[in-house]
């Protein structure tokens, strides 16, 4: 697809649809080299006293006061059930990106301790009930949004219960991207599989490897469904059009700021080139690039690649699933084995999700995409990458060795390991 530039973009005025449709386009992928890792880690905030119960919001927000900034850069943020984010920049390499989540992590369960507060790296909570404890509007409006459309108890769940590791990559030179995003979403299955940790949900079994990723697998495919890409060499543009279509979730006031649920399915291009109206008003650029910020597809295209399907970790593993994931990504080698080993099972989205590395298929890609990736990792990983390869090879994964470690001591006796570990 070819966009003419031969608009100016102007903040507040009445967004044009051709104007929409090249900002998209335009934004959706950066050129340039493949170098620079950016993660993101998110953990269940864990009362060490009374793991039992969530932390309230002042004792969070007191707790987190004086931690900034992070000796390694990152961000922290809190999301709506009171988890907390580690989000670092991008450097080069996915080496350097784990040293300094690393220490950042460190300092950041250090600061906690003292206030007898700890995280637990896993998928999905596996004891308390989706709660939030966050008072922001937008997560309040988030919440209304769901309900309205029949998404209430997946959209809660999603919100406050679930907790991931994020892969960001640069999107490399451009006449790689059709094959560098067929991989990145050919590849989603594998690692969810792979890095499946969330057996138990509210206190209770669910007889998947990743609760989470079945959480998201119950929400509106609209907003957080795979890019449809079949047959397309454009990724750019098959993110152009799935933006359009997604429901608009949330609209803000323009003086104020303040995010309103839209309660009805609305997409976004049906508020820019109909007769509908939200919020009383036409659509703007500052409405398209929020609205951007509302989608959770398992490949979001963001100027770079962020990949959002693995579940959160403990602080054994998610380093080495990082750099299995930026590896195979990243390294022209080892994509090429990835991509070959990924092509069959590249839809078995919910497989992957409920049978993990149970399932002979997704095993043998697995084993295929470990060994791809253990000769290319950065030295200081490739003990703890050949320790995760043995379990793989022997049909064992994460969630499953979660599952036992509940079965034994229950779902209560798992959160506070985690969170003591």
């Amino acid at each position: 697809m070819t966009v003419q530039h031969s608009h100016t973009l102007v903040a507040d005025e009445p967004l044009k649809p051709d104007v929409a449709r090249e900002h998209l386009y335009e934004t959706a992928l950066r050129p340039g080299p493949i170098s620079n890792v950016g993660l993101e880690l998110e953990s269940h905030l864990v009362d060490l006293r009374q793991p039992d119960r969530r932390v309230s919001w002042s004792r969070l927000d007191a707790a987190l006061t004086g931690l900034r900034p992070l000796p390694a850069g990152s961000d922290i943020t809190v999301e709506p059930g009171g988890q907390v984010e580690l989000s670092g920049p991008p450097v080069a390499g996915v080496g350097a990106a784990v040293a300094a989540l690393r220490e950042d992590q460190a300092a950041l369960r250090a600061g906690l301790g003292a206030a007898d507060l700890g995280t637990a790296g896993i998928g999905a909570d596996p004891v308390r009930p989706a709660a939030r404890v966050n008072p922001h509007e937008r997560y309040a409006a988030m919440e209304s949004h769901f309900a309205a459309i029949g998404y209430q108890a997946a959209g809660s769940a999603m919100m406050c219960s679930t907790a991931a590791l994020q892969v960001n990559l640069d999107a490399g030179p451009a006449t790689g991207w059709a094959d560098r995003v067929r991989l990145a979403h050919h590849l989603g299955p594998v690692l969810v599989a792979m890095s499946a940790s969330s057996p138990f949900l509210a206190g209770q079994p669910t007889g998947w490897r990743s609760s989470r990723q079945r959480i998201w697998n119950e929400l509106d495919p609209g907003r957080c469904g795979p890019v449809d890409r079949r047959g397309s060499d454009d990724p750019a543009a098959d993110w152009m059009n799935y933006a359009l279509r997604a429901p608009v979730m949330l609209v803000r006031d323009p003086d104020t700021g303040q995010a309103e649920p839209v309660r009805s399915v609305v997409p976004f291009e049906s508020w820019l080139t109909d007769d509908t109206t939200l919020g009383g008003r036409a659509p703007t650029l500052p409405d398209l690039d929020y609205h951007l910020t509302t989608l959770f597809p398992p490949v979001r295209l963001r100027g770079f690649l962020e990949l959002r399907y693995l579940d959160a970790l403990p602080a054994r593993w998610w380093p080495v699933l990082a750099a299995i994931t930026a590896t195979l990504l990243d390294d022209p080698d080892a994509a090429d084995l990835a991509a070959e080993a990924s092509e069959p099972v590249a839809t078995l989205w919910r497989t992957a999700a409920r049978d993990g590395l149970g399932d002979p298929a997704l095993r043998r890609a697995a084993v295929r995409c470990v060994a791809a990736a253990a000769r290319a990792v950065p030295a200081e990983l490739r003990a703890d990458v050949a320790a995760y390869a043995e379990l793989v090879e022997a049909g064992r994964d994460i969630g499953a060795e979660m599952a036992d470690r509940a079965r034994r001591g229950g779902a209560l006796a798992l959160l506070e390991e985690e969170a003591h570990a």
